[in-house]
């Protein structure tokens, strides 16, 4: 029951909370919402040796979050999308490398605004859905709630004979 009442409760969040949303920040997003492994501080792809520069310009996330920590959290927003690093981030036009601190793309924005959206409906909506049929995984929402691999999420079309809510008007119930 609550799988079906989600995508309806998130877009009604969604218009209660994106004003405040702006100014909001939230806590972290629980490690168990992200996918995929994470290297040791010492093995980064392209400098084995180098270690991950401390992250700075967090604005929805806590400003002490590790740099494993926040790789492990981008890999998770970029399954939950299916997009790369880029997608968000913005190349400088100098080193001609993704200045990951930098707000120049529009995308990065409105990735803060779902991530803040979300930790607020896990916060203070999830918090009070008391279903004993959910399972734990069902009493939080993630990117992929919504998103399910796409960067915009897809419309809603219930199949064919469903009904939800009232009959238009003038018609015979």
């Amino acid at each position: 029951m609550l799988k079906r009442l989600l995508p309806a409760g998130i877009l009604a969040a969604l218009v209660v909370l994106a004003p405040p949303l702006f100014a909001q920040n939230a806590a972290a997003p629980d490690p168990a919402q992200t996918a995929g492994p994470l290297p040791s501080q010492s093995q980064t792809a392209s400098h084995p040796h180098r270690p991950l520069p401390k992250p700075v310009n967090l604005k929805v996330l806590p400003a002490d979050t590790s740099p494993e920590e926040l790789r492990k959290i981008m890999r998770g927003y970029a399954a939950a999308l299916d997009v790369k690093c880029g997608f968000c981030h913005a190349m400088d036009p100098k080193t001609h490398r993704l200045d990951f601190p930098s707000d120049a793309k529009p995308d990065k924005g409105i990735a803060r605004i779902m991530i803040a959206m979300t930790q607020t409906i896990n916060q203070q909506y999830m918090t009070q859905v008391q279903d004993p049929d959910a399972m734990p995984e069902d009493k939080h929402v993630t990117c992929g709630t919504c998103h399910r691999g796409h960067t915009m999420p897809e419309h809603f079309v219930p199949p064919p004979g469903q009904h939800h809510g009232p009959p238009p008007s003038g018609q015979p119930q």
